[in-house]
Parts: C-alpha cells; sequence; structure tokens
C-alpha cells in the first residue's frame, strides 16, 4: 500500500519569501525514502494559517501531515496549539521519540520543542521542529515505525 503525506513548514519570514526552507526538503527525502507518495512541502505563516492547511489536509484525506516548525517558545510558535483542537487521539510517544533522538545527538534545546503528535479522524499529524537538525532527528526517530503506525491506522494486520 502506498500512503500518502502532506509537507507543512510553518514560518512566517519563509512565506513572505525571507528564509529559505530547509527542514520540509529533508522531511520529504525521508518520507519518499520510506516510499510515502509526498506533497510538498507547502509553506504557511505562522498562527491561524496553520490550522487552515491541516483542516484542508485531513479533509483532503492525507495518510499523514509533518508539518516543520513553530514548535518552540518565541511568542510566535503556536503549531501545537493549531494541532491540539483537530486531534481525536494524541500519540505521545512519537514527540518523545524526537525529542529524544535530537538528545541522543548532542542537541540539548531539542527539549524545548512542544510538537505533538496524534490522529485526526484516519490522518496521522506529527509536529517537528523547524530546524534541519530538528527535521533530521525526526526522520531517524521515525523510520522504524511510521510505516507501522500508518499500516495499524488503515486496519491492517499487525
Amino acid at each position: 500500500m502506498t500512503y500518502r503525506a502532506l509537507v507543512i513548514t510553518v514560518s512566517t519570514r519563509t512565506a513572505a519569501g525571507i528564509w529559505t526552507d530547509t527542514s520540509g526538503p529533508i522531511l520529504v527525502a525521508g518520507l519518499n525514502a520510506l516510499g510515502i507518495d509526498v506533497t510538498g512541502p507547502i509553506v504557511v505563516a505562522d498562527g491561524d494559517p496553520v490550522g487552515v492547511a491541516l483542516r484542508s489536509g485531513i479533509d483532503s484525506a492525507f495518510d499523514l501531515i509533518m508539518t516543520t516548525g513553530g514548535t518552540g517558545l518565541s511568542p510566535t510558535d503556536h503549531t501545537p496549539e493549531q494541532t491540539r483542537p483537530l486531534l481525536d487521539r494524541e500519540i505521545p510517544g512519537i514527540p518523545e521519540a524526537i525529542r529524544a533522538q535530537g538528545i541522543g545527538g548532542g542537541m540539548a534545546r531539542a527539549v524545548l520543542s512542544r510538537g505533538l503528535a496524534g490522529l485526526a479522524d484516519q490522518t496521522l499529524i506529527i509536529n517537528v521542529p523547524g530546524s534541519a537538525g530538528g527535521a533530521r532527528d525526526a526522520v531517524v526517530a521515525l523510520e522504524p515505525t511510521l510505516l507501522h503506525a500508518l499500516d495499524q491506522i488503515a486496519g491492517q494486520q499487525h
């Protein structure tokens, strides 16, 4: 089975053309390497545009939506707040694994990521940090279990 994913880069500066997206392409490459058909990265500004993009992805029945950015502590970082109301069930082990990967790789600041993961209907949503390193950590952390999670969500035997 081929799964469909949407990658959303959350950055007001990137959306304005001031900054170059480095984390979105890393997620796309990592998901493609797993055989997942990826749309994006699409770039949206922080805040309400994140919720709009997430709802659109859910309505389009993507199997997976990964966001990168907006998970930190700056005043504009609201990706988790845009994500949480859409989730039917949270999956705390996924962001824990991503943070642990960062910490294990020597990035002590990984503990500051407030990213969430969970199910919105049949769509798995995962928030990851907006840095290139955070995106790489997410790809490494998710590689052993992501396809199994998508299989379970799709109702396949496990």
